[in-house]
């Protein structure tokens, strides 16, 4: 008896494989999607980057926001460019500063303030996503960030992993007013496939669209 087999199509189905050039990988769909779209209308793997990483802090907020860091590592075909854009500290923090004012503890370790100014560095994603738009990208910013704030404005079902983490972040940021008004829409978190909107974030994306990053550190953002 003669098999049939063709070992150029092993796995017979109208489904045929597509190759191409370019890819981009992230941890939720509607991310992937607006990193594609921008290779789509002719970006590069940079502008898919950084549209994705604007996804991200929509569709993922637990684990990114305009308030986070950047790191890169870029291979432009010649040669490995890196990137690190994390936040740097205000000039008068020091050890002496912080023992000061926040104490040592039992083992003498100088006590960290878990909120507040003291907690936070300046934000360095914006700034790298401008850096690394300037030095490779051939979009404009502006096209970069609309993925993002489409899916801002028009909602998107939040996923099983993010509604786990937002539930569990609830009770420690809650009594913060600026959280609650933007991450707890009904009082609570979200819960799994439920909508959720984010425009104030849609609202910063624009500004940072149409006046640039300075307004994200100088302007009516940082101010706000």
């Amino acid at each position: 008896m003669s098999s049939s087999f063709n070992w150029h199509n092993p796995y017979p189905t109208v489904r045929m494989p597509v190759f191409g050039r370019n890819i981009c990988s992230t941890s939720h769909p509607y991310a992937a999607q607006a990193g594609l779209k921008m290779m789509q209308q002719g970006g590069n793997a940079i502008d898919a980057a950084i549209a994705a990483a604007a996804a991200l802090m929509i569709v993922e907020p637990v684990s990114n926001g305009l308030g986070s860091d950047c790191f890169a590592i870029v291979w432009d075909g010649h040669e490995l460019h890196g990137l690190n854009a994390s936040g740097v500290s205000p000039a008068d923090w020091s050890l002496d500063y912080f023992a000061t004012k926040y104490g040592r503890d039992a083992q003498g370790f100088v006590n960290r303030p878990m909120r507040g100014w003291d907690s936070i560095t300046v934000p360095g994603a914006i700034a790298g996503w401008d850096t690394l738009h300037q030095r490779f990208g051939s979009l404009p910013l502006a096209d970069l960030l609309q993925p993002a704030i489409e899916i801002a404005e028009r909602g998107h079902a939040v996923a099983p992993i993010v509604a786990h983490k937002w539930a569990a972040a609830v009770n420690e940021l809650s009594p913060q007013p600026g959280f609650a008004k933007a991450f707890m829409p009904h009082g609570r978190a979200p819960h799994t496939g439920e909508m959720f909107y984010f425009q104030e974030a849609a609202n910063a994306l624009k500004q940072i669209a149409q006046k640039g990053i300075r307004d994200f550190y100088e302007g009516e953002i940082a101010s706000s």
